[in-house]
C-alpha cells in the first residue's frame, strides 16, 4: 500500500473476514505491538450468534504476535441494555480470546456517564485489560476518567472533515495516549501528512485508511502492507460488518438513556 502514516501507534478496525483477506490479518500480526496498539475484531456488528472458526484463528495469531484484540460491541449511544452489552463482551472473550472491548457508538453527554461507568466495571470484571470508548467526537470530559476508559476515540470521519477538527481545552490535561483519531477517505498522497496531523493533535493512537462507503474499514491502514502475497479473492464466507459507520459530524444526536430496567446481570 502506498503512503505512510506512522506518527502514532495504530488502532486497526479490521472489518473484513479473515477468509476474504487473509493477507491483511497476517500483515497486522507481522507489524506487532510496537506498531499496532490493538485490533478491533467485529464478526457481525458484535461477536455474532455463534463462534466463527476463521475469526478465532485470526485472533489467536494476533495474540501470539503480542497484538491486543478488542471485541466490538455497539452500545447504541447508551440505549442498549447493560445485560445485552455484557453478554456480547463475554461471548467475545469466550469465543475469540479478546482481552479488551471497543464500545462503539458511545454517548457523549454527561447523563450517560454512570451507564458507561457500570459497563466499564463489568468489562474489567470480565477480564478486559483495555476499555475503548468509540465516541467519534469529543465527549463530556468525565468519560476520560481512568477507571472508565483507557482510550477515547474522539474523531471518526472523513479526511475532509478532519481538517476542521477543533480540540477542546480539556484534552490538554490528559496524555496523548488516551486519545485516538480514525480517519477514512484519505488520499494516498495525503497519508503521511495525515499521520503527522494526528500526532500534532495529541492523539497517540490513530488510523488512516483510503476506504470509503458503508464500511471504510475493510482494508489495511496506511503504513501497513500485505506480507504474504496477493489478497485472496472473496469466498463463500460472509464478510464482516458491512453496515455504515457514520462520521463524527454525521452521527445522529445522542439520546439520553432511560433509567436502567435491565434484568439482573452477573456483572
Amino acid at each position: 500500500m502506498t503512503g505512510t502514516a506512522t506518527a502514532t501507534r495504530l488502532l486497526v478496525p479490521l472489518y473484513v473476514h479473515p477468509a476474504v483477506d487473509p493477507a491483511a490479518w497476517q500483515a497486522v500480526a507481522a507489524a506487532g505491538p510496537g506498531t499496532v496498539r490493538a485490533v478491533v475484531l467485529n464478526v457481525a456488528d458484535g461477536p455474532g450468534p455463534a463462534l466463527e472458526p476463521a475469526f478465532a484463528e485470526a485472533s489467536a495469531r494476533l495474540a501470539e504476535a503480542g497484538v491486543e484484540v478488542l471485541g466490538y460491541v455497539d452500545t447504541g449511544y447508551g440505549s442498549r441494555p447493560h445485560a445485552q452489552v455484557v453478554a456480547e463482551i463475554l461471548n467475545h472473550r469466550d469465543w475469540y480470546g479478546t482481552t479488551g472491548v471497543y464500545f462503539d457508538q458511545a454517548a457523549t453527554h454527561p447523563d450517560a456517564v454512570p451507564h458507561y461507568r457500570r459497563l466499564a466495571v463489568a468489562a474489567r470484571a470480565a477480564g478486559c485489560a483495555t476499555v475503548v470508548l468509540g465516541h467519534g467526537d469529543h465527549p463530556e470530559p468525565a468519560y476520560a476518567e481512568p477507571e472508565l476508559s483507557d482510550l477515547l476515540v474522539t474523531f471518526e470521519g472523513t479526511w475532509k472533515s478532519y481538517q476542521d477538527l477543533v480540540l477542546p481545552l480539556w484534552t490538554g490535561h490528559h496524555p496523548a495516549e488516551r486519545f485516538c483519531h480514525l480517519v477514512y477517505e484519505v488520499p494516498a498522497d495525503r497519508a503521511e501528512a495525515t499521520g503527522a496531523l494526528i500526532a500534532s493533535r495529541r492523539a497517540g493512537v490513530g488510523c488512516a485508511v483510503p476506504g470509503s462507503g458503508a464500511n471504510p474499514w475493510d482494508r489495511l491502514p496506511y503504513g501497513l502492507s500485505p506480507t504474504t502475497g496477493p489478497t485472496a479473492q472473496p469466498s463463500a464466507h460472509p464478510t464482516a460488518h458491512l453496515s455504515a459507520h457514520p462520521s463524527a459530524k454525521g452521527r445522529p444526536a445522542t439520546p439520553s438513556p432511560s433509567p436502567p430496567t435491565d434484568p439482573e446481570c452477573p456483572l
